[in-house]
């Protein structure tokens, strides 16, 4: 037996030995699960260890890390030149797993990268329209939805945030949900109604734009992207232009969000991505939330969630009633504005048909933000 456990001891120390001679430090474990601080905050059971894999890697940030064990610990100042930093976690004495600490900017800081745009481009898009709340659908949607006396008799701007709080309320956001069928205000709220379920961002926005269309109050839904011309997740907002303020603001229904500065002016979506950039003042509304659930922060909103889906945005060229209800036949045309940094800048005009719609696209690209928000035709 105390052969046994001196040849375990002699194991132990010249597998801790070699990992130190090769210059890479070892920390001890008797728990999978470690706590990991990232620039001052810490998160519970944020690693799992898992010996089987022969490189764990985890990407960060943050420019401080902190790695907790239930026995041990060991921290780095995250130099981006340097980019990786490799370590030992020793579990239960036996078995090792290789861990990287990696750097990669923050979404933020790609941000900050793609603030160049060019207000010289003066490649040809068509000009930007609004649907007619005299439009027959707009004013089925008005009169069955009951929107005049949800929007209220105050003015625009009350009325502009009381639709947002009432489709916020009505219809819950459901991001894994598949789209219906008929992509309208009325029958994507029929449908929630009917099988109690939620729908995505796009739908959620789709149904308020459709609402201050019917309205009179002119908007588009935005869909709000990554860097990444291929990816899992952005989000859609709307834009919506106050004639009291002469301007465009943000308005989100998946989050019943909007945003201002710090002087309490109502800001636009333009405005916003250039404020995140330069480091000024942003203040969310403080009953911002998601499903009534999880109220939203700015940190985790706008400098986390919304910096990332800021980096390029796409907005049909016409708002209006059922856009993206596909029937054979249709034709729709996207813009999409694209800052100067490294992505996809041509072609400057695309058109497809898809083969089991029928529904023929145009895309156009612009890197001219005034040509993206320019403003409604009076």
């Amino acid at each position: 037996m105390k052969r046994i456990i001196l040849l375990l001891t002699a194991f132990c120390f010249y597998q801790t030995s070699s990992f130190a001679q090769k210059g890479i430090p070892v920390i001890k474990a008797g728990s999978k699960q470690v706590d990991i601080r990232q620039d001052g905050e810490v998160t519970k059971n944020a690693w799992s260890i898992v010996p089987e894999e022969k490189l764990d890697v985890f990407t960060t940030s943050a420019r401080y890390v902190t790695f907790y064990t239930d026995i041990d610990s060991i921290s780095y100042t995250v130099d981006p030149k340097v980019g990786t930093y490799d370590f030992i976690i020793l579990l239960n004495g036996k078995d090792s797993a290789r861990t990287r600490i990696k750097y990669q900017p923050s979404r933020l800081e790609m941000l900050k990268g793609a603030e160049a745009y060019n207000y010289d481009d003066k490649r040809f898009i068509p000009e930007f329209s609004y649907q007619s709340q005299d439009n027959p659908n707009l004013v089925r949607i008005r009169k069955e939805l009951n929107l005049d006396s949800i929007a209220g008799k105050g003015g625009e701007l009350s009325r502009i945030f009381n639709l947002l709080h009432w489709v916020h309320l009505l219809v819950k956001h459901d991001g894994n949900s598949n789209n219906p069928t008929l992509k309208n205000a009325i029958d994507l709220i029929k449908v929630c109604k009917a099988e109690n379920r939620g729908v995505n961002c796009r739908m959620l926005a789709t149904i308020l734009n459709e609402c201050y269309l019917a309205m009179g109050i002119q908007s588009r839904y935005i869909t709000c992207m990554p860097k990444e011309t291929k990816f899992d997740d952005c989000h859609v907002i709307n834009m919506v232009y106050s004639k009291d303020l002469n301007k465009w603001i943000w308005i989100d229904p998946t989050f019943d969000a909007y945003v201002m500065d710090n002087q309490g002016n109502l800001l636009g979506i333009q405005e916003v991505r250039e404020r995140l950039i330069k480091g000024l003042p942003l203040v969310l509304n403080a009953d911002a939330n998601w499903n009534r659930e999880t109220l939203q922060s700015k940190k985790g909103y706008l400098e986390n969630y919304m910096a990332k889906n800021l980096y390029r945005l796409q907005t049909p060229l016409i708002s209006e009633y059922d856009t993206e209800t596909w029937k054979s036949g249709k034709e729709v045309t996207y813009v999409e504005l694209l800052p100067l940094d490294g992505i996809e800048q041509a072609p400057q005009k695309l058109e497809q048909t898809n083969n089991q719609t029928g529904v023929k696209f145009t895309y156009y690209k612009t890197n001219n933000p005034a040509l993206f928000w320019t403003k409604p035709v009076k």
